[in-house]
């Protein structure tokens, strides 16, 4: 996990656009990595946001954060297509507006109506079940070059890996 945060960090901190795949068992801590990466831009001013492939997973990230960050001042929100219209009005100006300063949540993160105040890094959990296009409309929504952190629990062979992976660094746990 140190190796890993130390590279995400220093990618972070560059110049550069980070794009780097976290890899690791379930268990080996890859949310604790990319909450640091998180908590990273959130000392900067400025918006981390995850993304999950289902509701239930974005809920247990959800729990995970908030629970491992309680007491510190953090603004965690969570935003998914069922949050009702009057809820999901007043999240969305917390979005807007900087005072959610991470947002955990499913496809809802990306639609056309959610506008980041500033938007850093994206986390993405189960990369390989969301599309490029899809992965990029939600890099796209910050106001310059947004860092991109993709999570995975699936062993990915190391020729796979550089077939199919090879435009981006990678960190395994």
């Amino acid at each position: 996990q140190e190796r890993s945060v130390r590279e995400i960090l220093a990618d972070i901190g560059s110049d550069q656009r980070m794009l780097r795949l976290l890899q690791g068992d379930v268990g080996s801590g890859k949310t604790v990595v990319a909450l640091l990466a998180m908590l990273c831009v959130v000392e900067d001013g400025r918006q981390a946001a995850l993304l999950a492939p289902t509701e239930i997973l974005a809920r247990q990230h959800f729990n995970t954060l908030t629970g491992l960050m309680s007491g510190i001042g953090v603004e965690v929100r969570l935003l998914t297509g069922r949050d009702k219209t009057s809820a999901r009005g007043l999240l969305l100006e917390e979005i807007a507006s900087g005072r959610a300063q991470i947002t955990v949540g499913t496809h809802a993160l990306f639609q056309e109506s959610v506008a980041y105040h500033d938007l850093a890094l994206a986390v993405i959990d189960e990369q390989h079940r969301f599309g490029v296009h899809q992965r990029l409309s939600l890099a796209g929504k910050g106001v310059g070059p947004v860092d991109v952190l993709l999570m995975t629990a699936t062993p990915i062979p190391r020729t796979l890996t550089l077939t199919s992976y090879g435009d981006m660094d990678i960190s395994r746990l």
